[in-house]
């Protein structure tokens, strides 16, 4: 199987399998861990999978249980094009056409090589009007907290303004770019099935952490503090169903 686009390739071979009987509807999927052996993928690959086949009506994710299948047929066609969230907030990206999609996994194994580097340098290079810049998306992401938000602008501008302190404008708009895939349809159920309730905050207390370091200009601390921040973020998105 090709790397691009590798969900979708399971996902066809899913149906097939439906389709030919191997599955029966209200039957329940293997594990996981059987489909990756399966398939010769990782399981992130069949979580990916496995999501975008939920959002088209095809199986239905129970946490604790495991996955069963509804019907035959996709609710629509599964393409990349079609799994854009149209309301993606303008502080977020610059750009984002609807066919560069990447999926949830790849852009948390990007951000996980990319963001402690790019707290480093915010660390040792950041102006204070750019802290100030940083406090206030913190504030916002704080605000949002409380109001219960589910767009969560405030965590996503956090990480941007620390890329924009870098002093390299080009991660500034790469992380824009990144993040706004996570406004995907894939990626926002699979916030929906697997984050738990009390990560925003969470997430703000690791921002928090991000923060100090950053304001103390202690460069090792803010790489240590990011790295730990999406790794932990990986791996809730990778526990068990």
């Amino acid at each position: 199987m090709k790397q691009t686009r590798l969900y979708q390739n399971i996902v066809n071979k899913i149906q097939d399998d439906i389709k030919s009987g191997i599955y029966q509807i209200g039957s329940k999927l293997p594990p996981e861990r059987d489909l990756a052996q399966q398939f010769g993928v990782s399981r992130t690959s069949i979580r990916e999978a496995i999501i975008a086949l939920e959002i088209f009506g095809m199986v239905e994710v129970k946490l604790g249980s495991g996955v069963y299948i509804l019907k035959e047929q996709a609710d629509q066609i599964i393409q990349p094009q079609n799994d854009l969230d149209q309301n993606i907030h303008p502080l977020l990206l610059p750009h984002l056409k609807e066919e560069d999609f990447i999926t949830p996994f790849e852009v948390l194994e990007a951000r996980l090589h990319i963001e402690p580097y790019l707290a480093e340098l915010a660390a040792k290079h950041r102006t204070e009007a750019q802290l100030e810049s940083i406090k206030q998306a913190f504030m916002m992401n704080v605000n949002d907290n409380l109001d219960q938000s589910s767009d969560h602008i405030g965590d996503r501008l956090f990480h941007i303004r620390i890329a924009e302190a870098s002093q390299n404008n080009a991660y500034g708009f790469f992380l824009k770019y990144l993040l706004g895939q996570h406004y995907t349809n894939i990626f926002s159920r699979m916030r929906t099935l697997y984050t738990p309730e009390d990560m925003p905050l969470r997430s703000q207390f690791e921002h928090q952490e991000i923060l100090f370091a950053i304001q103390n200009q202690n460069a090792v601390a803010a790489k240590n503090a990011m790295k730990k921040h999406i790794q932990n973020v990986i791996n809730i998105f990778s526990r068990k169903i």
